[in-house]
C-alpha cells in the first residue's frame, strides 16, 4: 500500500505521513503470526451503555428489574451474580434477547467460551437489529479458530457501522489470519486516514506486514503505534518479536521486558514471559532462558498443554539415583527429537538401579527404544477437551513411577550454557541393518556423492514460511554436477520435483519408504547418505540426532543456535545463516560454493 491520492495524510502529522509512505505493495507472506488484539470488550463502558439503552425500551416489566440487577453486576465485574440474574430472567421469559446477551457476557468473562458462543447466537437471533452482538460473537469465533465465521460476523457489524475503528480492526485481523493480506490493508487504509491517532490500527497494520514477511517494514508501523501510545504493551511485544526475527536479540529484550511491566492480563503475561525466554536463549543466556521456558506450562498460558499425570513432578537438583522417572515428549516432533539430547544424562543419573520411562510421538517409539533398550518406551496420547490440549501416557503403570517431567524441563539442570552440550557423535541410534541396506541401494546408483535434500515443513502457512527458502532459490545447489540428489521431503512435493525435472535436475525418490511416517527408515537412510541439506524440521533433526552429516539452513533469529553460529545440539552439523531476514540468495549461493569443496 504505497502513498497515493487515495490515502492522504494531514500535513500536520509528519510522523504518520512518513510511516504511511513506507508501506510496500505486494509483499510476500512469510512471517510468524504476531499479537494483534481484537478490539472491544463485551462488558466495557460502551457495551453497558448499549444495554442500558435497550432497557429503556424493554416492555417485559416482570424481567426488567432482574435484568437491571444483572447489568449492574456486569458493571461491577461480578460475573457470577450477573449470570445468575440473567438466568433468573430467562426462566421468566426465555425469549429475552437482553437476558441472553447478558448471560453471554458473563459466560465469556467466566472463561466458558463455548457456552458464551451459544448465548450470543441466541441473543443475535432475538435482537437482529443490534449488530454489536455480531461483533462480540465474532470475537469468540475468532478465539475458537473459526476465522471464516468471525470474518462474516465482523463484516455484518461493519456494514451497520461503516468506518468503525473496532469493527475494521477485527475484520482486518480475520482477513490477515486467512492470508488475505491485501484485503486487510485496503480495509485499514481509509480507517487509518480518518483516525490517524489510533495506535491500535497502526499495530494491526504492522502485524499484516509482519505476517507477509516484511519484518523491517512492520517495525516502522510498530514504532508509530508506540509513538502514539508508549504504553501499548502488545505492540511492544510485537516489536520485540520482529527484532528477534531480524536477529537482534539485544534490541528485542528491552522491548519484551518493558511490555511485561505494562501488561495486566495473566494470559498476556505468560505469553510475554515465554517470548522473553526465547529471546534469552537467542542471546546466549541459556540457563535463564530454560528457567523462563517453564512458563509454557503455566495454566494462564493460552496454548498450554495440560498433562493428565497424577504423580510428583521432577524438580532441578532432585536426586534420581535408583529412582523411576517418566519423561514425556512435548512440542513438535522436531523439538521432541532435539530435546532428547538430554536423555543420556538422565539415564546416567538414574544409575543401574533406576528405571526410565519415555513417552514419545508414536512414530518415534522404535527409534527411542533401540537407543535406550533398558527403558520402557511407548506413545503419548493427546486429546482436546473443551478447547484445552491434554496429554497423557496411557501405557505407563504410574504406581511404580517416582516422578515425571516434560522433556524440555530437564534442560534447566543439564544444559545451562551452550558449552554444556556434549560433543557426542549421536544421541539416537538408527537401525544398523537398515543403514547397511540403504548404503547398498545408494551404491547401485553410482559412485557419485548421494546428498539428501528437503526444503519445507509439512505445515507451511504464513506463520511458518519465514523459516524456509522457496524451492526456486535452491537452483544453485541442485545444479551441482556429479551428484545424486535424494528426496527426503515428506508431504506433497510433486510440484517441486516436477520443477526440478524441468530444469534438468533429477531428484531421486527412495522406493518403499513413507518419508512422513516411517521415521525409523528415514533415520537409517539419512545415516547412509553422504550429506543432508535442509532447514530445521523433523527430518533434519532426526538425521542430526543420529549422527548423520547435516547442513542446516537456519534463519537470523533461530533460538536453537543458543546465541552461537552453530547448533550445540548436533556438534557435527554445519549451519548456514542468511545475512538478513528473508535474504535467501546469498545463503543458497554459500551452500552451493561449499559443495564444490566438500566432495
Amino acid at each position: 500500500m504505497g502513498r497515493d491520492a487515495a490515502f492522504p495524510v494531514p500535513a500536520s502529522d509528519t510522523a504518520s505521513e512518513a510511516v504511511l509512505s513506507a508501506l510496500p505493495l505486494g509483499a510476500q507472506p512469510t512471517q510468524l503470526r504476531p499479537a494483534a488484539p481484537l478490539a472491544g470488550d463485551a462488558a466495557g463502558t460502551a457495551a453497558i451503555g448499549r444495554l442500558k439503552s435497550i432497557m429503556t425500551e424493554l416492555k417485559a416489566e416482570a424481567t426488567k428489574p432482574i435484568l437491571q440487577q444483572a447489568i449492574d453486576a456486569v458493571k461491577a465485574d461480578d460475573w457470577r451474580t450477573g449470570g445468575t440474574k440473567a438466568l433468573e430472567a430467562l426462566e421468566i421469559d426465555e425469549q429475552s434477547g437482553v437476558g441472553w446477551w447478558v448471560l453471554a457476557i458473563c459466560r465469556e468473562k467466566a472463561g466458558d467460551v463455548k457456552s458464551a458462543l451459544t448465548c450470543y447466537e441466541t441473543a443475535l437471533q432475538l435482537l437482529p437489529d443490534h449488530s454489536e452482538i455480531a461483533n462480540d460473537l465474532g470475537r469468540l469465533a475468532y478465539m475458537l479458530g473459526m476465522k471464516d465465521v468471525a470474518e462474516k460476523l465482523f463484516a455484518h457489524f461493519l456494514a451497520s457501522h461503516p468506518g468503525h475503528v473496532e469493527g475494521a480492526n477485527n475484520l482486518a485481523c480475520a482477513l490477515r489470519d486467512q492470508e488475505r493480506f491485501e484485503e486487510a490493508i485496503e480495509l485499514l487504509r481509509p480507517v487509518i486516514y480518518a483516525e490517524p491517532e489510533t495506535a491500535l490500527l497502526w499495530n494491526t497494520l504492522g502485524t499484516v506486514l509482519n505476517e507477509q514477511g516484511e519484518i523491517a517494514q512492520s517495525i516502522t508501523f510498530y514504532d508509530e503505534a508506540l509513538r502514539l501510545d508508549p504504553h501499548f504493551a502488545r505492540c511492544r511485544y510485537n516489536r520485540a518479536n520482529a527484532r528477534l526475527s531480524m536477529g537482534d536479540a539485544t534490541g528485542a529484550l528491552p522491548d519484551v521486558e518493558q511490555a511485561l511491566k505494562e501488561t495486566v492480563l495473566e494470559s498476556e503475561v505468560s505469553m510475554m514471559k515465554l517470548a522473553r525466554s526465547t529471546i534469552l536463549l537467542c542471546a546466549g543466556r541459556v540457563g535463564e532462558g530454560w528457567d523462563g521456558y517453564e512458563e509454557r506450562l503455566a495454566p494462564t498460558f493460552g496454548d498450554v498443554t495440560h498433562f493428565a499425570i497424577d504423580r510428583p513432578r521432577w524438580t532441578p537438583g532432585q536426586d534420581l539415583a535408583g529412582k523411576s522417572i517418566a519423561v514425556i515428549g512435548e512440542q513438535g516432533l522436531g523439538d521432541e527429537v532435539m530435546f532428547a539430547n538430554v536423555l543420556p544424562d538422565v539415564a546416567g543419573a538414574l544409575g543401574d538401579g533406576g528405571r526410565l520411562t519415555l513417552a514419545v510421538e508414536h512414530r518415534l517409539v522404535s527409534l527411542f527404544q533401540r537407543t535406550f533398550p533398558e527403558a520402557t518406551v511407548g506413545a503419548h496420547a493427546t486429546y482436546k477437551v473443551d478447547g484445552h490440549v491434554l496429554r497423557a501416557a496411557p501405557f505407563v503403570e504410574w504406581d511404580g513411577v517416582d516422578c515425571w517431567v516434560p522433556i524440555a524441563s530437564l534442560l534447566r539442570e543439564h544444559r545451562r550454557s551452550a558449552e554444556a552440550y556434549p560433543a557426542r557423535p549421536r544421541f539416537l541410534h538408527a537401525d544398523p541393518t537398515r543403514v547397511d541396506h540403504w548404503r547398498g541401494v545408494l551404491a547401485d546408483l553410482g559412485p557419485q556423492p548421494k546428498i539428501g535434500v528437503l526444503w519445507k515443513s509439512l505445515k507451511l502457512d504464513a506463520a511458518r514460511r519465514r523459516y524456509f527458502s522457496p524451492f526456486e532459490q535452491w537452483k544453485p545447489v541442485l545444479q551441482r554436477e556429479g551428484t545424486t540428489f535424494v528426496n527426503l521431503q515428506y508431504g506433497d512435493c510433486d510440484l517441486e520435483l516436477a520443477e526440478a525435472r524441468a530444469q534438468g535436475v533429477q531428484i531421486w525418490h527412495p522406493p518403499g519408504i513413507d518419508l512422513k511416517n516411517d521415521l525409523d527408515e528415514v533415520a537409517a537412510l539419512s545415516c547412509a547418505l553422504d550429506l543432508i541439506i535442509g532447514p530445521a524440521n523433523a527430518t533434519t533433526n532426526i538425521a542430526a540426532a543420529c549422527g548423520a552429516p547435516v547442513w542446516l539452513i537456519s534463519t537470523p533469529g533461530a533460538w536453537p543456535r543458543l546465541g552461537t553460529d552453530r547448533y550445540p545440539w548436533y556438534p557435527q552439523a554445519r549451519v548456514f545463516t542468511p545475512p538478513a531476514f528473508n535474504r535467501w540468495d546469498p545463503v543458497m549461493a554459500e551452500v552451493a560454493e561449499a559443495l564444490k569443496t566438500a566432495f
